[in-house]
């Protein structure tokens, strides 16, 4: 599957730590998801939890979210 999905990766005052949100999984599962000590662990981790809900989904007959596409003005610089 060559699906791309987004994360966000913020840091938590509160858990001192970066955590990570899966819009794509909204509704589906805890968010956040995962977190890490370091920006490049919590992508890290990111990246492995989706790859787990996707492999569970699958053998669970659940249907796969469709990532979902933000317009690209949301990421132009002001």
């Amino acid at each position: 599957m060559n699906k791309h999905y987004s994360m966000i990766i913020q840091w938590s005052e509160e858990d001192n730590c970066y955590v990570v949100f899966l819009p794509d999984f909204e509704g589906m599962v805890n968010q956040p998801c995962t977190d890490g000590q370091t920006y490049t662990e919590a992508a890290t981790h990111g990246q492995e939890v989706i790859e787990l809900l996707l492999e569970y989904f699958q053998n669970k007959g659940t249907p796969i979210p469709e990532p979902k596409v933000y317009p690209a003005h949301l990421f132009q610089a002001a």
